[in-house]
């Protein structure tokens, strides 16, 4: 799909082995966790996942799309504390607080930086935020229902899926467009990003959320608005409407000197 696209160029799919089964268990063994089956099963297929896509532009191609999924050994906790941070540094931990919402009614419970969730980075997203696997109860034993998170340049939670398997399907149907993530939050993507969309825009369940959303940048051009100018021109025009009026005087002052004219030349005669 993407290489029969227009301006599309250098597709590339990095094809990755399976990932041992061992480093799978060395891996739940050493988060104190199980993997959900579905992402147990991506990784026995493969270690990972990783395309990318770039577009010609002046006919050199610029890197755009990027589908990631961390291999196995790059599966590394959030916010877990490293033995390089300085005593008494601050961390991820102390941006909680006790205040924060536990999800209302349709909204889920969002992630905990601190003890309580287990985090680990499923695709660094560019730069552009985290995709995150969560364990949301980790106390006082972790629960094996996971949820995909996304956590955007402000440290925001986002919910995105129930299960790995369905964030793989939107990962792929979104063709790894930059930003796509924060299609799911409150504030959308960038305008910038919605150009590349409204080029490249994926068939996903969000579509109609994403066109009323580009509507409101665009510019709406109302025809009787831009061409006003042009039905006020006749008003324009009442200056020299007032020509042929002087003109109309200036011809009625002619045809009363020629009536009074002949007057004369009768009283001459």
């Amino acid at each position: 799909l993407l290489e029969t696209s227009p301006g599309v160029a250098e597709v590339t799919f990095v094809e990755k082995e399976p990932a041992e089964r061992h480093a799978i268990v060395s891996w739940e063994q050493k988060n104190s966790c199980v993997l959900p089956e579905d992402l147990k099963n991506f990784y026995l297929m493969t270690d990972g996942f990783q395309m990318t896509w770039s577009v010609k532009t002046d006919d050199t191609p610029m890197p755009l799309g990027s589908m990631v999924i961390n291999s196995i050994s790059k599966l590394c906790r959030l916010g877990g504390s490293s033995m390089y941070t300085l005593p008494n540094a601050p961390s991820l931990a102390d941006l909680e607080d006790d205040a924060d919402e536990e999800g209302n009614g349709d909204r889920p419970e969002k992630p905990h930086f601190d003890s309580r969730s287990l985090i680990f980075e499923l695709d660094p997203c560019n730069g552009n935020g985290k995709v995150c696997l969560v364990y949301k109860h980790a106390k006082p034993v972790v629960c094996p229902d996971t949820e995909i998170w996304f956590l955007d340049r402000a440290l925001y939670w986002h919910f995105l899926t129930k299960t790995f398997t369905a964030y793989y399907r939107l990962l792929i149907t979104h063709l790894g467009l930059p930003q796509w993530q924060y299609a799911f939050t409150s504030y959308g993507v960038s305008p910038q990003a919605k150009q590349w969309f409204n080029m490249y825009k994926p068939i996903t369940i969000n579509t109609a959320l994403l066109s009323e959303e580009a509507d409101s940048f665009v510019n709406k051009l109302d025809p009787n608005k831009v061409f006003k100018s042009k039905n006020k021109t006749p008003v324009m025009k009442k200056k020299p409407s007032s020509q042929p009026a002087g003109s109309q005087k200036s011809h009625t002052s002619m045809t009363s000197s020629k009536v009074s004219s002949p007057a004369g030349n009768s009283s001459r005669k």
